[in-house]
């Protein structure tokens, strides 16, 4: 493989003086030199074509044994030197203080066709800020990472993509539920790629560190390469930056809740300043439509990380950047601004989203009383949120209201248990949506094609991510390609993969790795 390498970040902002792979706290260093760890018996078990062809990394390449050695961390790339980012973050409402990537190692930054990609390694080996963990990662949770990455990709949600999916040749000890159960499981690391992996958490350490030089050197650098079109003197170029930032926060957060994607772990160490989905740990998707869901085992009391919270963490969250980036502009009109503004933004955004996804392309006063309506509905009975939203399609102006009830009878998932007030509220609804389908000048097949454009048919449900880790245990990699195609084309209808539209099985309603999962998964 002959990459370009353009180590920008490493080669421009501070390095940490102490060169030793050991726990410890970091100190005006914005990254630390380390070397990932050695596997055994590096076997490749999967790689993404788009993300190869983004990198200019050839099939054929992808099958040698250099590739395997150097995204498993075996072999070094060229002219590379690896390394660890330094950040902070709060967890789950707390301040945790420095946190840094605990198992996550940067090849390096490399080039190709003008953009710069960042190489990092997830499950590589320990590194200054693995606290009590040892680095690794098991073959369950970054099956889910690689799938979940490149599913996100094509369902049109801004993410960091996967490469490649290693196995490592060695045991990893792991107690999936903190439930005192501790197993070996096997590792494997997974390398993802990103134009940067530069978090909330970064800003938030060198400030609280009261570092002010590496907070400027941070925020300038991020700016030069990443918002390059921001400009004025210092104080304005900042401010413009923190606008940015909560711009494509927002808007990320807009598609998780558009295609019903719950994070599960919103801390501020896991949001990108790029606004990219980023650390895919315990993720899940609505199966049914319950805006109070977490798939988070260590959120379950307080459910801070709900599908319904999603937007509010979001601002939070950046009261923390703002609260960060303060000292570099001294004047906190502005950010409040900024952080007001959020509220009615994302409300007109999630408003026109959800016009979107049922048709409503003339937008009138009365839709938000309609999507109210609607979204109480969904709760009174489980309704499986992504079968409901891809049959709505399928009704025509002209329908008659019972028939366009009949439409998303399939949603149900105890459709036994529909009583007659149950009925009669959906058949107010629908009442109410033909009614107000009658306003629209688009014909029903180019209302369909636009609602199937933005309300996916499949999505990588836990059950199916499940059913992929239990079959590659036993060394069955076939699965894995097989939800790999699927998710490449998520909105068509792909009649040869129906048995994937499908609601969730009861097995898995209750089944560990199906519905709720660790920080570990």
């Amino acid at each position: 493989m002959n990459l370009k390498i353009n180590n920008r970040f490493s080669s421009e902002l501070l390095a940490d003086t102490n060169e030793s792979n050991t726990i410890r706290q970091v100190q005006k260093a914005c990254f630390s030199y380390v070397n990932p760890k050695n596997p055994s018996n590096p076997e490749l078990i999967h790689y993404s074509e788009e993300v190869l062809k983004l990198l200019g990394i050839s099939k054929e390449e992808a099958q040698s044994a250099e590739f395997t050695n150097v995204f498993s961390g075996k072999e070094l790339l060229p002219n590379s030197r690896p390394y660890s980012m330094s950040y902070a973050g709060h967890q789950f409402g707390n301040w945790a203080g420095q946190l840094g990537d605990g198992r996550a190692i940067i090849l390096a930054e490399i080039e190709h066709q003008k953009q710069v990609y960042t190489l990092q390694l997830k499950g590589a080996g320990m590194t200054p800020y693995s606290r009590n963990a040892d680095g690794l990662a098991v073959l369950r949770s970054s099956i889910r990472e690689h799938l979940c990455s490149e599913a996100m990709f094509h369902l049109g949600v801004p993410t960091t993509r996967s490469l490649s999916l290693i196995l490592s040749g060695d045991m990893v000890l792991r107690d999936v539920m903190y439930n005192g159960n501790p197993d070996y499981e096997k590792g494997a690391i997974v390398c993802r790629v990103a134009p940067s992996f530069i978090r909330f958490g970064n800003f938030e350490l060198f400030s609280s560190q009261n570092d002010l030089k590496t907070l400027k050197l941070l925020t300038d650098f991020t700016i030069k390469y990443y918002c390059p079109e921001i400009k004025g003197n210092p104080k304005e170029k900042y401010i413009q930056f923190f606008q940015a930032v909560a711009n494509k926060t927002r808007e990320m957060i807009v598609h998780w809740q558009r295609v019903g994607f719950v994070h599960g772990v919103m801390n501020t160490d896991n949001m990108s300043i790029l606004g990219l989905t980023i650390d895919y740990g315990p993720y899940g998707w609505l199966e049914d439509y319950n805006p109070n869901w977490t798939p988070n085992t260590t959120d379950r009391q307080n459910r801070r990380y709900r599908f319904g919270n999603q937007a509010e963490i979001g601002l939070w969250n950046l009261y923390q950047l703002a609260n960060a980036l303060y000292p570099l502009i001294e004047e906190a009109a502005p950010l409040e601004s900024i952080l007001e503004n959020y509220k009615s933004l994302y409300e007109t955004d999630y408003l026109n989203m959800m016009q979107n996804k049922l048709g409503l392309f003339t937008k009138e006063e009365n839709d938000n009383q309609l999507i109210h309506i609607l979204t109480e509905n969904l709760q009174l009975i489980e309704t499986d949120m992504t079968i409901f939203f891809r049959k709505l399609s399928k009704i025509k102006k002209e329908e008659s209201v019972e028939n366009a009830f009949s439409q998303i009878y399939e949603s149900f998932y105890k459709a036994e248990a529909v009583t007659d007030q149950l009925k009669d509220s959906w058949l107010y609804w629908f009442t109410q949506y033909l009614n107000r389908l009658q306003l629209e000048t688009t014909n029903n097949n180019d209302r369909k094609t636009a609602m199937d454009s933005v309300n996916p048919k499949y999505v990588l449900r836990n059950y199916m991510a499940s059913l992929a880790i239990e079959a590659a245990d036993k060394k069955d990699y076939s699965l894995i390609d097989e939800l790999h195609q699927l998710l490449k084309k998520p909105y068509q209808e792909q009649p040869e993969m129906e048995k994937w539209f499908a609601k969730r099985p009861d097995w898995a309603r209750d089944k560990i790795g199906s519905s709720m999962l660790s920080c570990s998964s």
